[in-house]
Parts: C-alpha cells; structure tokens; sequence
C-alpha cells in the first residue's frame, strides 16, 4: 500500500532511554498504533518519529504517540492494553488521554493507584469533589478498588480518622446457620474482598495493625444500624443486596467531615423473593441532591482480562434480548 504525503509530522523524543520505552518491545507499540491507523506509515530514525499519510489518521496517530510519551515520561510502563486505550480515546476526541493516566492516589509507602480508563477517571473525579458518591456497574470495573484507594489515601492524609467498609451478608445459596464457626467466621467470607484489596495497598501487618486499633473496620451491613460515623471514609459495597430500608439506613449514619461511598452491580442481585434493590431505588430518590454523585461504570471500564469485559458485553445484549 502506499501512503500519499497528505501529511508529514515529527515526534521528537528526548532521550534512548524514553525511546525505547515509547516504542516497545521489537517496536511493538510502534506497531500497535500503525495498525490502529492503516493509512498513516509511522517510521522510528534515531530519536524522531516520523509520520507521513492520510491527514486525519497522521493527525490521530501522532496524537497517541504524543500521549504515550507524556506516559513514559512520567515514568509510566507502557503495555498493550494501556496502548489501545489511549488509542481508542484519541478516537473518541477525548482531550488528554494521559491526563486519565497520570492523576494518582497515594495509599502511602510511596505507592500509587491510578485510573484505567476514562470512565474510571470520572469516579475518582466524583469521589473527591462530592461528599456521597454511587458507583454503579458491572464485574471488573474498579468500583470497589478505587472507593479504597481514595478511603487509604484519606486516611494517609489526615483528611479522615477512620476508614469503614461494610457490605450486606447476602445468603447466596447457603443459609449462614448452616455455615461452620461463629459469627466472625460466617461473615468473613463475604468481607474477604476488602480485606484483600487492603492487603495489597497497605499490606498485611499495617492492615492487621489499623484493624486491632479500629482505624479501619470492616463489618457486615447489620452492624451500622443505630451508628454515626464522623471524620470517616465509609464505603458500602456490593449495594444492589440492600433492600431500599437498609441503603436508606446505612446513608443516614453519614457524619460531621465524612465520605460515603456505595458501590454496586445492578445486574447481580442476589435479593430473594423479587424485592426491590435499595441500589436501583436511590437513584431515583437522591439523583438530584446536591453533593450526591452518581457514576455509571460500563464494559469500556473493565480493567481484568480482556475476556471479562466480552462476557460483561455478552450478558447485557442477552439479557437485552431477554426483555425485549
């Protein structure tokens, strides 16, 4: 195929070092892009970038390469999946695509915990800037991770004095009666996925050492019942198992200089009996009230394997035709 010299643009990149990075393994992010743009040829001499071709495609590839740099030079590794990424929001004209990328939460001991996607940018956008926030959406999508990273990073700050995690303790085919040990024993394996997102932020004795001295607590929804948390971070997960008294219940123990964060799938409601989820009913109660944020996560927000977000995509176009 040839090109026509419609356009012809120059990257110059600083160093080796950020060339290397920027282009990848045997080329391959070089490549990546190239194959994103079929009508612009991209060709590496030395530490420029040039790109001859179609003008909106030149236009396009040499924005995305403009956008990994700023990654590289921030210090970020580039992979397949973040390269795809800011392709497809360069697509989308979505402005600084690095800009999703390079905003980051400090959880302490020097690390970070950054956006994934445009959509991901958002809630965390949300969280800081409002007082009560709903994460909504499905399997995958940083709900939870990035409600605790911002809860850590409060903690870490001295913004708040106590993070609280709780979720509801659904029965999902097995009663908690029937289940062996005491109560502590019956409901850890319904908080397990906080305490293993906690582990991987602050590790396991800082977490274990926050939990003994009640910095963080993390405990089923029937516990905060009658309670009040002040200079807190509160995080409620997999919300759509509220039935609308208790998600009513839990947003009324929101205190003095205190974050609410409820997160949950629609799509994976494990209430019995057709009740109604407390989850689809607050929207509709509390979408306009001021300092309440709503965030609608999708497919495009999958940051696990790239299977996940098919089968995410496949169960929503099925359960469309379902209701159609």
């Amino acid at each position: 195929m040839t090109y026509p010299p419609d356009t012809d643009s120059r990257v110059r990149v600083p160093s080796n070092h950020l060339m290397i990075e920027l282009l990848g393994n045997r080329d391959a992010h070089l490549k990546r892009v190239e194959n994103a743009f079929p009508r612009a040829r991209l060709v590496a001499r030395g530490n420029e970038i040039d790109f001859v071709g179609d003008d909106a495609e030149v236009a396009m590839a040499h924005t995305v390469i403009e956008e990994l740099l700023v990654l590289v030079q921030e210090g970020q590794s580039l992979d397949a999946d973040r390269v795809d990424r800011v392709i497809s929001m360069v697509r989308s004209d979505v402005p600084k695509p690095s800009g999703v990328f390079t905003d980051s939460i400090a959880v302490g001991r020097g690390k970070v915990v950054r956006a994934k996607t445009l959509g991901q940018k958002g809630y965390v956008d949300s969280i800081r800037q409002n007082t009560m926030v709903f994460g909504i959406g499905p399997a995958g999508t940083g709900k939870t991770y990035l409600a605790m990273a911002c809860a850590v990073e409060a903690l870490v700050s001295g913004s708040v004095r106590r993070i609280i995690l709780s979720r509801p303790a659904v029965e999902a085919g097995e009663r908690l009666g029937f289940l062996p040990g005491d109560l502590a024993a019956k409901v850890d394996p319904y908080l397990r996925p906080l305490y293993d997102a906690l582990y991987e932020m602050l590790g396991p004795q800082e977490t274990s050492r926050l939990i003994d001295q009640g910095t963080i607590e993390i405990a089923p929804l029937a516990y905060m019942r009658g309670r009040t948390f002040n200079d807190a971070f509160v995080v409620l997960d997999e919300a759509q198992n509220t039935t609308p008294e208790q998600m009513k219940m839990f947003l009324t123990r929101l205190g003095f200089n205190s974050k609410m964060i409820v997160t949950g799938d629609v799509t994976q409601m494990d209430l019995a009996d057709g009740r109604p989820s407390g989850l689809t009913v607050v929207r509709n109660v509390l979408r306009r009230v001021p300092g309440v944020g709503f965030i609608e996560l999708t497919g495009d927000d999958v940051v696990r394997h790239r299977i996940v977000a098919a089968i995410v995509e496949a169960y929503a176009k099925y359960e469309s035709q379902q209701r159609s």
